[in-house]
C-alpha cells in the first residue's frame, strides 16, 4: 500500500512554478522515507540496488551513500554494466543472460584486467557458458558467472505455474549439474546464485474490486514462501558440496520482509520501492511514500468537467491491462476518459477536480512501474522540503538508452 500522498497540487504548483512541463520529478523526503523502510524490512541483511528501477547515476550514487547496507547493483544489460563499471560503480551483478558477444569480449578484458572484481554474468543454461567461452580466447582469469534458478511455484501437480517465465533450471539437482558443467570449464568460476520469486515480490494482492483474486493471490504467495525457502535453502547446499558460492541474492522490495529472513540468502534486492511507483498502491503489506511523478501541461478545456493535458501516454511494460496505466495523482478526483485513455500526444482527463484548472496549471500523474519513466524523460528535477535542489540526468539524459 502507498500511504496518501503529503504533497499537495498547490504545492508543487508552488514549487514548481518557474518549470515548463512536462517534466520529471523525485521528491527526496519521501524517496529516503522509502529507503529507510526497506532497510527495516530487510532485516541485517545487504541490499542489492537494481538499476532497472532507477535509471539515474546520480540517484543511484546517492542510495548507495546513503547506508553501507546498500551494496552493490543489479543490473539489466551486459553494455549497462559495463558503462557503470567505467563510471567507478564496483560490485555489479547482471541479473539477466546476455547475448551479445562484443560486451562479453570486453567483459572478459575486465575480468583479466580486474580478477575477482569484474561484474558478474547471469547463465541458467549450457548454450549461455558456449556463448560466453566463445570470446575468451587464451585469457588466463575466469569470467565470473550466477546461477539463475528458477523461483517459481508449481500448483496443482505441477499443472498451473505462479511466477516469471525466467530459469529452465527449478529443482536443486539441476542446478547441482550446471554449476557441475561450470566447474569442467577452466575459464568459468561460478560465484553467485539468484531467485527471484517474482509471484511474490512483484503482485501486488489487493486487486481493487476483486477480492476473490486478492485472496486467492494471498494464499498462492503463503505457500510459494514457504516452498521456494525450502528449495533455494537445498539448492544452496548442494551447490556449495561443489563451488565456493558466496552470494546467494533473493526477493526484490514486495517480498524483502519473508526473504531476507532466509538464512540460506546472503543478500536482497530492491529497486521500484524507492520511487513507489502506482503498482504498489495494490500491496497490503508495504507502507511507501510516492516518491516520482511527472508532469503534464493543460492545453485544454473541451468543456465542463474535462481538461486536456499535453502528452502522458507512458505506459508500463506488462500484460495490456489497466494496471500498466498511469494514475492521474495531483489534484485528486481526476481520471482518465474511458474511451481515450493516457493518449499519444494529448491525454484527457475528467473529474470534478478539473473544473478548478485552468489552461497552463499542471497536473501530476504517477507512472505504474519505477525505471521506464526514465525513459521518458531526459533527466528528474529533485525537490526537498518546499524547494527544487537539484536536477540529474537521467540514463536517457546520458544518451544511453539500453533497452
Amino acid at each position: 500500500m502507498v500511504e496518501s500522498t503529503t504533497r499537495t497540487h498547490a504545492e508543487l504548483e508552488e514549487i514548481f512554478g518557474g518549470v515548463q512541463a512536462p517534466f520529471a520529478f523525485v521528491d527526496l523526503d519521501a524517496m529516503w522515507a522509502n529507503s529507510d523502510s526497506i532497510l527495516e524490512r530487510s532485516g541485517e541483511k545487504p541490499v542489492r540496488v537494481a538499476t532497472k528501477s532507477l535509471r539515474c547515476r546520480p540517484l543511484i550514487e546517492q542510495i548507495l551513500g546513503r547506508d553501507e547496507r546498500f551494496r552493490g547493483l543489479m543490473t539489466f544489460t551486459l553494455p549497462e554494466t559495463l558503462w557503470l563499471a567505467e563510471t567507478g560503480f564496483e560490485n555489479l551483478l547482471l541479473a539477466y543472460p546476455t547475448t551479445d558477444l562484443e560486451a562479453l569480449a570486453d567483459l572478459a578484458l575486465r575480468s583479466v584486467a580486474s580478477p575477482g572484481a569484474a561484474p558478474i554474468v547471469m547463465v541458467d543454461c549450457v548454450e549461455h557458458l558456449d556463448l560466453i567461452e566463445s570470446v575468451l580466447g587464451a585469457q588466463a582469469a575466469p569470467v565470473r558467472l550466477c546461477l539463475d534458478l528458477d523461483a517459481g511455484w508449481w500448483a496443482f501437480r505441477g499443472r498451473l505455474k505462479a511466477g516469471p517465465r525466467r530459469s529452465p533450471i527449478h529443482s536443486p539437482e539441476q542446478a547441482v549439474a550446471l554449476a557441475e558443467e561450470i566447474g569442467r570449464r577452466e575459464k568459468l568460476e561460478l560465484v553467485a546464485l539468484m531467485a527471484y520469486e517474482g509471484q511474490v515480490a512483484g503482485v501486488g494482492d489487493r486487486v481493487p474490486g476483486r477480492p476473490l483474486r486478492s485472496r486467492a493471490i494471498r494464499w498462492m504467495q503463503k505457500k510459494s514462501r514457504a516452498e521456494i525457502a525450502e528449495r533455494r535453502a537445498e539448492a544452496v547446499a548442494k551447490i556449495r558440496e561443489i563451488a565456493a558460492v558466496e552470494i546467494v541474492n533473493g526477493g526484490g522490495t514486495g517480498s524483502l520482509d519473508s526473504t531476507s529472513a532466509e538464512e540460506a540468502v546472503t543478500e536482497v534486492t530492491a529497486g521500484s520501492g524507492f520511487f513507489a511507483p502506482a503498482q504498489f498502491d495494490n500491496y497490503s503489506a508495504l507502507s511507501f511514500r510516492p516518491a516520482a511523478g511527472y508532469a503534464l501541461p493543460v492545453v485544454r478545456r473541451p468543456g465542463p468537467g474535462v481538461v486536456t493535458a499535453l502528452g502522458g501516454g507512458y505506459l508500463a511494460s506488462g500484460p495490456m491491462d489497466p494496471g500498466r496505466m498511469p494514475v492521474p495523482w495531483l489534484p485528486e478526483r481526476l481520471k482518465f476518459e474511458d474511451e481515450e485513455g493516457a493518449g499519444e500526444v494529448q491525454t484527457p482527463l475528467v473529474g470534478e477536480a478539473a473544473d478548478s484548472l485552468s489552461i497552463g496549471d499542471d497536473v501530476y500523474l504517477r507512472h505504474a512501474k519505477a525505471g521506464e519513466l526514465c525513459e521518458r524523460f531526459e533527466s528528474l528535477i529533485l525537490i526537498e522540503g518546499d524547494e527544487i535542489v537539484d536536477e540529474v540526468p537521467t540514463y536517457r539524459g546520458e544518451g544511453k538508452t539500453f533497452l
